[in-house]
């Protein structure tokens, strides 16, 4: 059964805890994400920041308005809290801190459920106590789309040494963007997902996958960034 290591993405975007809420912005807008995990300079998960955290901001007047008498009810630790989403400067400030995670040997099955029951999007994945990778709902997609029509006949543990070699190569590669590539392997079939910026790009991606022992069949299904994405 396939887990999270054999699925996740491995180039994750994050921010560091000082990190300002304009570059947290930033690094979702440009890199078309909903969401950043929070790391320490250990690599290990302080909390996550997405799309919902900046919502209620100050600067744009969309923080919650409240009547007198809901203020007089209200705990005062809910209000510092609110104020603190609403006016924070930098991520750990507006940050979820019990962030949700996974080991890098949870199944996909475990994974679609921790993200159904909790209605999240993303789930940070974790070896040893510090970040993997993470899995996205499209992720589970992917490994859907990966398992509809394979019979598997290699031992598990040899397409994901073929997933592991691949990603260790693009890893040295300047040209190649972890965080907007990802890749699935069963049976020797390598689909390559995420977006490119040129077809030189593209068949980089593929020569690399061939050059890895066991790969039997390549699936392209890379697109081009739009002209807008990761523009200011």
């Amino acid at each position: 059964m396939l887990e999270a290591r054999d699925i996740m993405t491995k180039g994750v975007i994050t921010v560091g805890p000082d990190t300002s809420v304009r570059e947290v912005t930033r690094s979702l807008l440009e890199n078309r994400i909903s969401a950043v995990p929070v790391i320490d300079g250990a690599n290990r998960v302080l909390g996550i920041v997405s799309e919902g955290d900046l919502m209620r901001r100050s600067e744009i007047g969309t923080e919650k308005g409240r009547s007198w008498w809901l203020d007089a009810l209200a705990e005062t630790s809910e209000l510092a809290h609110a104020f603190v989403k609403s006016h924070g400067v930098k991520a750990s400030e507006i940050m979820t801190s019990n962030v949700i995670t996974v080991d890098q040997t949870a199944s996909i099955a475990e994974i679609a459920e921790i993200l159904e029951d909790n209605n999240i999007k993303r789930v940070p994945v974790v070896r040893k106590g510090k970040l993997a990778g993470i899995v996205s709902r499209s992720n589970l997609l992917q490994a859907l789309s990966a398992q509809k029509e394979t019979v598997i006949e290699l031992p598990l543990k040899d397409y994901r040494d073929i997933r592991e070699r691949l990603m260790d190569t693009l890893a040295g590669e300047a040209w190649a963007d972890l965080a907007m590539i990802n890749v699935v392997v069963t049976n020797g079939k390598v689909r390559i997902w995420g977006v490119v910026d040129t077809d030189d790009q593209r068949q980089a991606l593929r020569v690399a996958a061939e050059g890895v022992p066991g790969v039997r069949e390549i699936e392209d299904h890379t697109a081009f960034r739009p002209p807008h994405m990761g523009a200011d």
